[in-house]
């Protein structure tokens, strides 16, 4: 590109691409975004199905909390994000028919587990201290995991005295730090941290799994519309600021010259030149863009490295007047705390809000399950026997309702609208390789991903880098990206890092 204004382009409508090209056009950059999709978010999005809007998959909503990275966000562009904080954030249902409630109040929060699981509050209080460490850590820039001189030098920047109390912990795990003695209890830890750091307590980070398991203490908040509206509100802000958004614009190709990446092709016909390009994006889907240019290293690691997991998901269309009452618009539940979690073992149930009349017609209510589940079983069946794939499908459905009742009796009698949806499926909507949504367990932060792709001008961003999944795991992350991209392109015109109005957020 010879033009003055760098140009950033944008594989995918993600929270992480938005938000970080949300930053950049306010820092002076030209912002393209190309999605597949009629709409934006991926595995962050609401679909449109016979008057309901349905999440697709990601549910809960936080990071939005004074500080947060939402937040942080909002304040920065001057957004308002169409949300309301709902307090308990949800209710876990053991085996044993023992609930727990996920108060957002802290002393209620504090009661509760300690009703729920006696003698287990010094963890509690170690877990807390963490978190608190974590989330302040996190409301600064810390470029993470460090991939130059210049990330080195941020990270020493953002440092705290309180934070070096975290360095007994860097190789620890949540389970390490937690009483050993109550089934019910790991299995109520393993639950949360499979839905937010996608492995479980034996090997879960404890930094980062003390952050996942505070998000209901950060607080909880329902979207007005779903939770798709965060990206359709980054989407509205770029527009309104001269950026473009394109939409049912596949890329299908990435133009390599001189070692980099140049241009794209969509499956429209549209070629796209580019200075600096982000990809929201896994690396199997970067690798195949590049083709025989990726290089040696990502192509190594998408060899090399583990599927992910995938999930299963209902999409309920429900009469309200049938439903029970309830006093959280979110439950999970774990039927069998002796066996491994995911596979319908433990299911996450999101209610729509009965007081926004957008995401269900008048009197009903759109309802979101899930569970994980592994990808290759789904893909073997799915090319191989299909009929067999169609009775797996089955099968899991009556599991997830089956589930589902124990918080929502007569669940299925209120229901009048059933749709499911597999890995298969998550890869047709989304893109995804074999349907992978999650990103990666967070079992060590010292081999966390970070955005560089072996490219110089071509990041990574989303779910798949640190510090992963959620909206507000990849707004971190996209806010990351944009920095290094700004930091790049000052370097170029031999400047300061951070533009005018943008260095109080360094």
């Amino acid at each position: 590109m010879t033009t003055s204004i760098p140009h950033t382009l944008i594989i995918g409508a993600g929270i992480g691409g938005l938000t970080a090209g949300a930053r950049l056009l306010q820092a002076g950059h030209r912002v393209t975004v190309l999605e597949a999709h009629v709409y934006p978010g991926g595995c962050a999005g609401t679909f449109y199905h016979k008057k309901y809007r349905f999440e697709a998959g990601a549910t809960l909503a936080g990071g939005f909390a004074p500080g947060g990275p939402h937040a942080r966000v909002a304040e920065m562009l001057g957004l308002t994000w169409p949300i309301h904080p709902v307090d308990p954030a949800w209710v876990v249902h053991l085996p044993n028919g023992r609930t727990v409630t996920q108060w957002t109040d802290p002393q209620q929060w504090q009661a509760e587990r300690q009703a729920a699981f006696p003698g287990t509050e010094p963890f509690w209080q170690t877990l807390e201290t963490l978190a608190d460490i974590s989330w302040d850590v996190s409301a600064r820039p810390f470029p993470w995991p460090p991939e130059s001189l210049h990330d080195i030098y941020t990270l020493a920047r953002a440092l705290r005295p309180k934070t070096l109390r975290a360095l007994p912990y860097l190789r620890r795990t949540v389970g390490s730090l937690a009483p050993n003695n109550d089934p019910l209890f790991r299995a109520f830890l393993d639950a949360q941290l499979l839905i937010s750091a996608q492995t479980t307590s034996q090997h879960a980070n404890a930094l980062y799994g003390s952050a996942a398991l505070d998000l209901p203490r950060r607080g909880v908040n329902h979207v007005r519309g779903g939770i798709g509206a965060l990206a359709e509100t980054l989407v509205h802000w770029i527009r309104q600021n001269g950026g473009e958004v394109l939409f049912r614009q596949q890329v299908t190709h990435i133009e390599m010259k001189n070692g980099r990446a140049h241009a794209v092709r969509t499956n429209k016909g549209l070629r796209q030149e580019a200075d600096y390009i982000l990809a929201n994006l896994t690396p199997w889907a970067l690798r195949a863009l590049l083709g025989e240019h990726a290089p040696h290293a990502l192509a190594r690691e998408v060899r090399q490295r583990e599927a992910t997991w995938g999930a299963f998901t209902l999409y309920l269309g429900v009469d309200a007047a049938k439903l029970p009452p309830t006093p959280a618009g979110h439950h999970q539940i774990i039927r069998d705390a002796t066996r491994p979690l995911g596979e319908g073992n433990s299911v996450f149930v999101s209610m729509s809000d009965p007081n926004d009349p957008s995401r269900a017609p008048a009197g009903h209510r759109a309802l979101t399950l899930s569970t994980h589940t592994a990808v290759a079983p789904w893909w073997q069946l799915r090319t191989s026997d299909k009929a067999a794939y169609e009775a797996r499908r089955a099968a899991y459905t009556e599991r997830l309702l089956s589930a589902a009742e124990v918080a929502l009796p007569g669940l299925r009698s209120a229901t009048d609208l059933v749709l499911s949806g597999t890995p298969v499926t998550f890869a047709f909507f989304t893109r995804r390789p074999s349907g992978m949504v999650g990103g990666f367990p967070q079992e060590s932060i010292l081999r966390a991903r970070g955005p560089s792709t072996g490219i110089e001008n071509l990041w990574l961003v989303g779910d798949s880098i640190f510090p992963g999944q959620s909206t507000a795991g990849v707004t971190l992350g996209g806010l990351r990206v944009a920095n290094l991209v700004l930091h790049l392109t000052q370097r170029r015109k031999g400047g300061n890092f951070f533009p005018p109005g943008l260095r109080a957020f360094a």
